[in-house]
């Protein structure tokens, strides 16, 4: 029990901690909606431990930008519990969604006769009420669930896939577009390459890398129109680097050697191999071999870089109107 200057002896004290002042204080995070739809993440490729561990620490990034976002994995190629299938998943979401939005419903309807108690309350006191606190709305419609590929190009093989699956599930389900291009993507794609000693981690401090590329050749899958569409991050990196940049499909035979006789006939000597993908999507024993073919080392894929999962969320996000905080590319 509290006196009026403070609470009685010998309790704790839960003091609010106190935000950072200034332009570099961490924002607050999202609200999820109520009645907001599960975030389901389509993940291409085999099925595997790895993949799984993967999407996993990328739904905790996006959760820790959202609380309580309800996020969920689907695989393309899933079977079972232990990798439930995307199809399955969104079938599963398309069951559940009446009753979430019932309870969504409800607890609005107690958030809107809390607030009216409370306004009751204040003014039989004698208090002017000045500001009404909103009450959330709740959606009676809407997707049942909002599917984002874990992909960061158009890879229109596994595109296709996806969409198969969300129609043949029958949820309404709504998918986004893919995570990129984006100026993130080629903040990763420069992080993942100077872990590997192949750039200079930090421009403006600089200190060089004696192994660093002078041309990178930006490993795509999906063809040569995932290729085209690398050419976007292609150029954002190429910016970051200050040396040239050029896509080529993994899975178009000749074309990453190809595109390494073009980059050394241009003046480069020493090449390096960019994977410009998540990493469930193909196996590392591919990137190995076109590395391997084009004379060349690789970085490390994307994986769980956190601008793949802030990526993830900003789809999901997007797809619903809800409002992020915009988050932007370190600078080097």
């Amino acid at each position: 029990m509290s006196s009026p200057t403070g609470p009685a002896s010998g309790l704790p004290v839960r003091m609010p901690r106190p935000r950072q002042p200034g332009r570099h204080r961490r924002p607050e995070p999202a609200a999820v909606p109520l009645g907001a739809p599960p975030l389901v993440l389509a993940v291409p490729g085999a099925p595997n431990d790895g993949a799984r561990r993967l999407a996993e620490e990328l739904l905790s990034i996006a959760r820790s930008e959202m609380p309580g976002l309800d996020a969920q994995i689907g695989f393309l190629d899933g079977d079972g519990e232990e990798f439930p299938q995307l199809e399955t998943v969104l079938t599963r979401a398309a069951q559940e969604n009446p009753e979430r939005l019932r309870q969504a419903a409800e607890a609005a309807k107690a958030l809107a006769d809390e607030a009216a108690e409370a306004i009751a309350a204040a003014e039989a006191a004698g208090e002017v009420v000045d500001e009404v606190p909103p009450v959330p709305s709740v959606p009676t419609d809407g997707p049942a669930a909002v599917v984002v590929p874990l992909l960061a190009g158009p890879d229109n093989g596994q595109l296709r896939r996806i969409r198969q699956a969300v129609m043949s599930s029958g949820s309404a389900a709504e998918l986004t577009d893919v995570l990129g291009p984006h100026p993130l993507l080629a903040e990763a794609l420069h992080v993942r390459l100077s872990e590997a000693g192949l750039a200079r981690a930090d421009r403006a401090r600089l200190f060089t890398v004696a192994t660093a590329a002078d041309g990178i050749i930006l490993a795509t899958v999906g063809g040569g129109e995932a290729a085209q569409a690398g050419g976007i991050t292609g150029m954002l990196l190429s910016a970051r680097l200050a040396v040239p940049v050029m896509a080529a499909a993994l899975d178009e035979d000749g074309a990453v050697l190809r595109v390494a006789e073009q980059l050394r006939s241009a003046g480069s000597a020493r090449l390096a191999l960019a994977p410009y993908l998540i990493g469930p999507e193909v196996s590392t024993e591919l990137i190995s071999a076109a590395a391997e073919e084009a004379g060349c080392s690789a970085a490390e894929a994307l994986g769980d870089y956190p601008a793949v999962g802030k990526l993830a969320l900003a789809k999901y996000a997007a797809a619903l109107g809800i409002t992020l905080q915009q988050a932007s590319p370190a600078m080097r």
